[in-house]
C-alpha cells in the first residue's frame, strides 16, 4: 500500500533539539533536528539518520548540503545511508544529508535570510556560528553545538564544485593530522589538497576542536554524476572498514592520486563566453593555452594561459563567465 502524501512529505519521526548518540539504544534511528525557526516562527528541521552499533567504536558524523547547489554530496550521503541499512555497526555513524535548507530549496550555494537587513551568506564560512548573531550565525551555532560537535570523533563534509564548474573526486585534508591524511587517502580520490584550513569552514572548526575531519568534493556542481557519487560512497565505506566500524576489507585504488600543496585559480578578466581547452586532471605547462574567451559577436577577446606547471582540477562547464568567475583551477 502506498504512503499518503503527508507521510511522504513529513514522516512521523521524533523531533529533537539536541542529540547525544551515546544515550541511544543500538539500532537505526531517524530524527527531525529542529535547528532553528524561520521568520514566521515555524521550526526548520533537518533529517538526521543514526546507525548505532552494539559494540563500541569510533563515532563519525557525515554532513552534506552546506552549499545548496552541491547536490552530488547530498545524493552520496543519502546513498551511504541506504547502504548502511541492516549492517552490523561498531561505534556510531550519524548522517545529516541536507544541512542548508534555504539554499537547497533555491538551488543556491548560500544560506538565504528573510531578514530585511541581511544578505545571503556562505554557511561554510561562519562556523562555529554565534548564538547572538544573525540568523545564519545562529543556525550554524545550533547545528555545531547541539548536533555535530557532541557526536563526532571523526567527521566528513560532502560537497561538490559550485554551479558552472567541475571537479574530480577531490579531498581537502590537513596534513598535520594523521587521521585526516588517512581518511583522505582511503577515499581513493583523484586529488588531495594539503589544506591547513580557512576560518569558518566546518572542516577547520572540527580540526580545531580535536576532531579530525576531511572535506570531499564529489564532482560537478548541481548536476547529478552517478559515477562520482558511487566513488564517494565506496571511499566512505573504506574509512568505516579501516576504523573497524563495519566488516570488510579496505579497497585500494589503481588510480593515480595527485597530492598538492598549492592552488592557482585562473579567473575571467572580463565578461564573455569561455570555451575551455583542457580536461580534468590534464597536466599543463607554463604558457599553455587553457581557454579562449569570446564577446557577444563571437570575436575572440582573450586567451587564458597557464601561469605555472600543474594539474587541472577544475574548469568551467557553463560558458558565460562574469568578470572574476573561475575559468581553470590548477594544483601543484
Amino acid at each position: 500500500m502506498s504512503k499518503t502524501l503527508n507521510e511522504c512529505i513529513v514522516p512521523m519521526y521524533p523531533t529533537i533539539q539536541a542529540l547525544d548518540v551515546n544515550m541511544l539504544e543500538p539500532g537505526e534511528h531517524k530524527f527531525w533536528f529542529a535547528v532553528a525557526t524561520d521568520a514566521i516562527g515555524h521550526p526548520q528541521t533537518l533529517p538526521v539518520r543514526v546507525f548505532k552499533g552494539r559494540k563500541p567504536g569510533k563515532r563519525i558524523v557525515i554532513t552534506a548540503g552546506i552549499h545548496g547547489d552541491e547536490q552530488n554530496g547530498i545524493l552520496a550521503a543519502q546513498k551511504l545511508a541506504r547502504v548502511l541499512e541492516n549492517k552490523a555497526i561498531s561505534g556510531c555513524i550519524t548522517i545529516i544529508p541536507t544541512v542548508n535548507l534555504s539554499g537547497i530549496a533555491r538551488h543556491s550555494r548560500d544560506f538565504h535570510s528573510a531578514a530585511p537587513d541581511s544578505s545571503s551568506a556562505n554557511l561554510n564560512r561562519i562556523f562555529p556560528g554565534n548564538p547572538v548573531g544573525d540568523d545564519a550565525s545562529r543556525y550554524a551555532h545550533s547545528l555545531w553545538e547541539n548536533l555535530l560537535k557532541p557526536n563526532a570523533d571523526l567527521a566528513i563534509d560532502l560537497h561538490s564544485q559550485t554551479s558552472g564548474s567541475a571537479y574530480p573526486l577531490y579531498v581537502f585534508a590537513d596534513y598535520r593530522l594523521d587521521d585526516a591524511i588517512q581518511m583522505a587517502r582511503l577515499i581513493c580520490p583523484d586529488v588531495i589538497l594539503n589544506d591547513p584550513g580557512d576560518p569558518g569552514i566546518l572542516e577547520t572548526v572540527y580540526n580545531q576542536a580535536g576532531i579530525p575531519s576531511i572535506t570531499i568534493e564529489v564532482g560537478i556542481g548541481r548536476y547529478t554524476d552517478t559515477e562520482m557519487i558511487e566513488r564517494a560512497v565506496l571511499g566512505i565505506l573504506n574509512i568505516c572498514k579501516y576504523y573497524k566500524m563495519i566488516d570488510g576489507h579496505v579497497v585500494s585504488s589503481e588510480r593515480l592520486c595527485v597530492e598538492g600543496n598549492q592552488i592557482t585559480s585562473i579567473r575571467a578578466e572580463q565578461g564573455g563566453f569561455v570555451i575551455c581547452h583542457v580536461a580534468l586532471l590534464d597536466e599543463v605547462e607554463p604558457g599553455q593555452v587553457l581557454a579562449t574567451q569570446y564577446n557577444s559577436f563571437g570575436d575572440e577577446i582573450y586567451l587564458y594561459r597557464a601561469p605555472i606547471k600543474g594539474t587541472v582540477i577544475s574548469h568551467n562547464v557553463e560558458s558565460v563567465r562574469a568578470p572574476g568567475s573561475l575559468v581553470v583551477r590548477l594544483i601543484d
